[in-house]
């Protein structure tokens, strides 16, 4: 993944900054940071075993649940035990080859976290515009093909990020803006060309960013089409219901990621606190608030929850 042909020119070491001019307030910036770490690792946690152990729910939907969940757990220890580690400790600086492992994650899982949203997205459309053949449709074989397939795309995307960020020239600051190693802070930090770095970063953006969100949309625009059919109310509300957690997701992921790329485009060139804030939602807002909302919106995952909570001689109501 990484050539070792210009070791002379690569630091040894890089630097975390942090939270610009909020360096004093790290302590308390932390305590929301640390909520969302335990929310992120218990709540996918706990979808992880509930899937595994209830056969009930051995669904194509609760397997790309599944799938989402696993990929948000590895966001989480990709990023937040550092991040905690310079809010608590100042340990800011970090190994050149660590931050090169940590970018190719964050920005691997968040690929596959993309194609795993494009996947439930195809789910939906199957259960509610072709209902009947849901189950033939959607075998098993198809989900394992289909998670292999975000699995394959997302490592084969980011490989090249490790790799051309390690052939750069770095012969002035080695401190990255950010309380991670994002691909482009690193490749700024760069005092020689990087234009096949940027011109590669935005090629994977426009493919991933524009891609997915065409085909999200495309499948919604045919799930609405189709709902608008129904006969009745109620079975335009329950299908209605059935994709309001997978909307809330999408927004989760999507929003804060675009509103991120705004203000790299149009922010100031240096990285500001709101810049680097909004950066972190990007990678801790879906990991801690999925689990919620599908803990919220899917009642199979409620009562296999209380089944298991409460005490055995309360009936569920």
């Amino acid at each position: 993944m990484i050539s070792s042909n210009n070791s002379d020119l690569f630091p040894h070491t890089f630097f975390l900054a942090g939270i610009p001019g909020l360096t004093a307030a790290h302590i308390w910036i932390s305590l929301p940071f640390c909520f969302m770490f335990f929310l992120a690792l218990t709540g996918n946690g706990v979808l992880l075993f509930l899937i595994r152990t209830d056969r009930s729910l051995h669904q194509p939907m609760f397997f790309f649940l599944a799938m989402l969940s696993f990929v948000d757990l590895v966001l989480s220890l990709s990023t937040l035990p550092k991040m905690l580690a310079i809010f608590w400790f100042g340990a800011t600086a970090i190994s050149s080859y660590s931050c090169l492992c940590q970018m190719f994650f964050i920005h691997a899982f968040s690929a596959m976290e993309s194609g795993v949203l494009v996947a439930m997205a195809l789910d939906r459309f199957v259960a509610i515009c072709n209902p009947l053949r849901y189950t033939t449709i959607l075998t098993p074989v198809l989900i394992a093909k289909i998670g292999g397939l975000v699995v394959l795309r997302g490592v084969g995307l980011i490989l090249p990020f490790p790799s051309l960020a390690h052939q750069l020239l770095y012969c002035s600051s080695h401190t990255i803006a950010y309380t991670y190693c994002e691909h482009m802070a690193v490749v700024k930090l760069a005092c020689g060309a990087t234009t096949v770095d940027n011109f590669y970063a935005f090629a994977v953006a426009v493919f991933l960013g524009v891609g997915d969100v065409a085909f999200i949309a495309y499948s919604y625009g045919q799930i609405v089409r189709t709902v608008m059919h129904f006969p009745s109310p109620e079975a335009r509300a329950k299908a209605s219901s059935t994709c309001a957690a997978h909307i809330c997701v999408i927004l989760f992921f999507y929003g804060p990621g675009f509103l991120s790329v705004v203000m790299q485009c149009f922010g100031p060139p240096t990285a500001s606190a709101a810049k680097v804030i909004l950066a972190n939602l990007y990678l801790l807002f879906p990991p801690a608030l999925d689990p919620l909302v599908y803990g919220i919106k899917t009642k199979q995952i409620q009562e296999r929850l209380f089944t298991i909570l409460s005490p055995k001689w309360i009936e569920p109501i």
